[in-house]
């Protein structure tokens, strides 16, 4: 109980007249958590954030969104004492301890500009996944950002799943289009690719070779790249992903979950594509949608899928038998637990949840059990 106390701690009551307190899990942020980053650094959008076997928790953020009124420590004359843009990717233990930090762009004193890496690296950073070997692969939604990229816990630069500036639609077996987030299985050595903010698709690629396995559309269909009609609530259901297909999940089950964002919608796979169901989630919600991404977690009798609602600015908790919301997380707002544009969210083996935030939210928390 002595977590309870700790100075910062705010409940998030999750409406107790969906289900029962007992059934439903409580939430509450730790708002002591992370510790302050080392050397003044500052987080642009986080777009990003994933545990890895050892429980810690990795971000990747976009430097270049950091405005130069935050960065005036670096700048020339120094505008200010703080502060530094932190390199794009960081790694935090349970505590929110910073262990460390590479790759992405570097701001350059001396040419006071932005410096891209000698290697292959997005322009505009989206999604984190760390293996079961602690292999760190990134996605990038930027216009020109067709690739995944796989890199050591370390930082040193591996694989490169596609070609950058290269794009040939939702049927290619060789290039991706501005893909969003990936899920690996490190036992069949296949890669899950959420492609994505251009392409219409999930497609699965070897994680050793990245060699071309399979890939498919909305229902476990072929995906086209023809205009699809604007939203709208009661619309009825279309063929195609509308996207962004913004995030894949290797669920239980060995099922494959995808985030149908501006569709508000998630669909759940079979391995090799077949459509098992969907559910539809907040479907009134129009703009960039209610289904951002999601996370597992079993709890007692029952197994909770948490969902990511960008748009509404809150995390669904929705039960993983019947897809229903029975409970949330958070509001829209600037306070510690309240989110603004949350984007993504991973979980540790004790249950407790991280979630990342985009636009001017531009930063992490950690939600643990309250019950």
């Amino acid at each position: 109980m002595m977590h309870k106390l700790r100075a910062g701690l705010l409940f998030l009551l999750i409406c107790p007249a969906l289900l029962s307190a007992q059934s439903v899990p409580r939430y509450e942020v730790d708002a002591s958590w992370p510790m302050d980053l080392p050397e003044n650094m500052i987080l642009g959008q986080v777009s990003g954030i994933a545990v890895s076997s050892d429980d810690h928790i990795w971000v990747v953020h976009r430097p270049k969104t950091i405005t130069e009124s935050q960065m005036g420590q670096v700048l020339d004359p120094p505008l200010s004492e703080c502060c530094t843009p932190a390199p794009a990717v960081i790694e935090l233990d349970a505590a929110g301890n910073f262990i460390q930090a590479w790759g992405g762009p570097r701001w350059n004193r001396q040419s006071q500009s932005w410096v891209q890496p000698d290697y292959d690296w997005p322009e505009n950073e989206h999604g984190i996944f760390v293996d079961d070997e602690d292999n760190v692969w990134l996605g990038g939604n930027g216009d020109n950002d067709h690739i995944v990229t796989r890199f050591t816990r370390d930082g040193t630069h591996l694989m490169t799943i596609g070609i950058v500036g290269e794009t040939g639609g939702s049927n290619d077996t060789q290039r991706l289009g501005r893909p969003a987030d990936v899920a690996v299985d490190t036992q069949s050595n296949e890669i899950f690719v959420a492609d994505g903010y251009l392409n219409r698709r999930v497609v699965v690629f070897d994680s050793e070779t990245g060699e071309y396995k399979r890939h498919w559309g909305a229902y476990g269909g072929r995906p086209h790249d023809e205009p699809l009609p604007d939203y709208a609530p009661n619309m009825g259901p279309i063929d195609q992903f509308r996207g962004p297909v913004h995030n894949v999940l290797l669920g239980p089950e060995n099922l494959v979950y995808v985030s149908d964002r501006t569709g508000n919608r998630l669909q759940i796979f079979e391995r090799d594509g077949s459509f098992v169901r969907e559910a539809i989630l907040s479907p009134d919600t129009l703009g960039n949608g209610s289904v951002w991404d999601m996370e597992v977690s079993p709890y007692d009798s029952q197994s909770w899928l948490f969902v990511v609602d960008g748009r509404n600015m809150t995390v669904r908790i929705v039960t993983l038998e019947s897809l229903e919301i029975v409970g949330s997380i958070g509001r829209g707002g600037r306070q510690a637990g309240q989110f603004d544009w949350v984007h993504n969210i991973a979980i540790d083996s004790q249950g407790s949840l991280y979630t990342a935030e985009v636009n001017d939210g531009r930063r992490v928390q950690k939600f643990i059990r309250a019950d």
